[in-house]
């Protein structure tokens, strides 16, 4: 009898092979999903930069030292060639510079003042202050083309709204497109209306996020408003205004639509009858469409790329200390 309970109790001899093997293939794919899940979800970042970025740079690097032309079946290296030609036998090149630093000056720097003084008066308690801050942003979401016709209208030499209104306190007409001032005041005014509101509900978010105890011990100390802006707001904006700083630098050496859309006709891309405002974009596509060389025109890619970065950089280190000194 006791054979049989003997025989009949089953045997505690813990885990069976094949319970243990699972456990190690779980435990092995667990270390393996930590070790390599990160490098597999920023992945397709990689892919797609490698793609859309990292190839367009190294082919437009390759294709600047050739003479590359659709005219042209075969293809010779030329090294440097096509820089030095541009750098020293290309006055249009340097118009164009001339042209894109001086619109980039005239709206980029009422741009950001005007953001951030639009950001200090909306961050203050006021009536209907939900439909203001959706009114700046109204023109982020206009189409640029509808912008820039707008505002050619706008500066029209015969019937625009600008020319009427000098008409009538007794100035004289301007020529808003054969004037190569004229017409980097008026492509600039384009770009501020399109962007301060944009830059100013950047700055709007960066101040909400300031310690309110900070203005309340200020105001406690006799500081008055303005004082508390320069001493309080610019110096905790510094983060905030160096990046939109970088990002309008790009933005405004890019400079494209707008010039392009403020003139008609087919020369259009010429920016006007003497290049009075074609930037360095407008030039690299006349280069390339227009005299089919696109050698020539990827050595103006990549220098308008190292002006980029160049701005960028100056612009950062002056933001910066300007703000430390604040």
């Amino acid at each position: 009898m006791s054979l049989d309970l003997h025989a009949a109790a089953p045997l505690d001899r813990g885990p069976t092979r094949s319970a243990r093997s699972a456990h190690r293939r779980r435990t092995s794919f667990t270390r393996l999903d930590l070790k390599y899940s990160p490098y597999v979800y920023v992945l397709p970042f990689f892919v797609i930069f490698a793609v859309f970025s990292l190839y367009p740079i190294v082919y437009t690097v390759w294709i600047a030292l050739t003479d590359r032309s659709p005219l042209n079946p075969t293809i010779s290296f030329v090294g440097l060639d096509n820089f030095v030609e541009l750098l020293t036998d290309d006055p249009k090149f340097w118009n164009a510079v001339v042209n894109t630093f001086g619109m980039f000056v005239l709206s980029t720097v009422p741009q950001l003042m005007l953001a951030l003084v639009l950001a200090n008066a909306l961050n203050r308690k006021l009536r209907g202050q939900t439909f203001f801050r959706m009114a700046i942003a109204m023109p982020i979401i206009t189409s640029t083309a509808v912008v820039a016709l707008i505002f050619s209208m706008i500066y029209a030499k015969e019937f625009g709204l600008v020319n009427w209104l000098l008409d009538a306190v007794g100035l004289d007409k301007i020529d808003w497109r054969a004037n190569r001032f004229a017409s980097w005041f008026a492509i600039s005014t384009m770009v501020d209306w399109r962007w301060v509101g944009y830059n100013a509900l950047i700055y709007l978010a960066a101040m909400q996020s300031i310690s309110k105890d900070m203005y309340e011990a200020a105001a406690l100390d006799g500081a008055s408003r303005r004082r508390q802006f320069w001493s309080i707001t610019v110096p905790q904006l510094r983060p905030t205004i160096i990046f939109t700083l970088i990002i309008s630098t790009i933005g405004g050496l890019q400079l494209f639509t707008e010039p392009l859309l403020f003139t008609s006709g087919a020369g259009g891309i010429s920016g006007g009858s003497e290049g009075q405002f074609q930037t360095i974009t407008m030039y690299l596509l006349d280069v390339m469409n227009q005299r089919f060389r696109w050698g020539y025109a990827g050595a103006v890619a990549l220098v308008l790329f190292v002006l980029i970065a160049l701005m960028s950089t100056v612009n950062y280190l002056l933001a910066r200390r300007i703000s430390s000194d604040k």
